[in-house]
């Protein structure tokens, strides 16, 4: 019987059983598409990994990304977690295993510099591919009806709700107050209504809920609801992170500046997340986002196919 080897890590923690859950098939090589989305809807999370040769053998890997129900260019946490794992091995694909590496995904390039403590692998710090993209605003009774909240916690101070991309589009809304946060809980049906009304975001619609420290602005609590793919509610959404800080550090009044953000996610899970993202701003353009995080490993063993 056919098998192939996979790994599950969690992400954006160095504590087991918490984090953002990660199933990673190291060597992909002989599965086709079909096979990898049903691998991904095994396994449930909210992401599943396949690493690939590169098509540029200057490059390290080419790796695809799938959710339970689709295949998306680009995420955060698959790619921190992705490094965490191949950073184990010796050789990756005949090539010795360096301190950087580079993924071709669909999104384009992704940087990867694996992140060691003393000579241990223990994390990984990506940089986002994509140019921070600024879609449509979302009304606030839309955004109100999808979590079940009140439209006046919405705050406008910032920005109104709206979404943003740095290789995957999300919706995002700042609120008034962790106890807000607290209550949300996804309305499928009114997810829909959102996804039929805003199509850019091709899985459905992802809304990216966060309130920011009163004594620290850059500190930031989030939750991420996605139902429509199969992801009640995310413990940790590296892209969507990502996302939010490269559009709060371009609307800084400041030309230039150099950010550094902490975003702690699933905690209302029980799985709490710590994400780093660093964001520089150059001439009143984002140039560069790095996402960061640790990763530890859970789980190993073998698909039969």
């Amino acid at each position: 019987m056919n098998t192939v080897a996979y790994v599950t890590v969690d992400v954006f923690t160095s504590e087991r059983f918490v984090g953002n859950p990660l199933a990673v098939i190291p060597d992909a090589r002989g599965l086709g598409s079909d096979a990898m989305q049903k691998i991904a809807a095994e396994f449930g999370y909210s992401e599943t990994t396949f690493v690939l040769p590169p098509e540029n053998p200057d490059h390290t890997a080419r790796v695809r990304i799938f959710t339970p129900t689709a295949e998306i260019p680009f995420a955060g946490h698959p790619n921190v977690g992705t490094a965490f794992v191949l950073g184990q091995q010796r050789a990756i694909f005949g090539r010795p295993t360096g301190d950087r590496l580079i993924f071709e995904e669909d999104a384009g390039l992704v940087e990867v510099a694996l992140l060691r403590n003393d000579s241990a692998v223990v994390g990984a710090s990506i940089r986002a591919p994509g140019q921070l993209t600024i879609g449509e605003s979302v009304a606030d009774e839309l955004i109100a009806r999808c979590v079940q909240i009140d439209p006046q916690s919405i705050r406008h101070t910032t920005h109104a709700p709206i979404f943003a991309s740095v290789g995957l589009p999300f919706a995002f809304a700042e609120l008034d107050s962790l106890e807000t946060l607290a209550k949300a809980w996804p309305n499928a049906a009114v997810f829909a209504e959102a996804a039929a009304r805003h199509k850019e975001d091709k899985t459905g619609f992802s809304l990216f809920l966060y309130v920011r420290s009163p004594e620290n602005p850059w500190a930031i609590r989030a939750r991420m609801f996605a139902p429509l793919d199969n992801v009640t509610e995310d413990p940790a959404t590296g892209s969507a992170s990502a996302a939010i800080s490269a559009y709060l550090t371009s609307l800084l009044p400041a030309q230039d500046a150099e950010v550094k953000i902490t975003i702690e996610q699933g905690v209302e899970m029980g799985r709490r997340s710590l994400i780093g993202v660093d964001v520089r701003k150059s001439a009143g353009t984002v140039n560069e986002v790095l996402l960061s995080g640790s990763s530890v490993s859970v789980m190993r063993g073998e698909i039969q196919l």
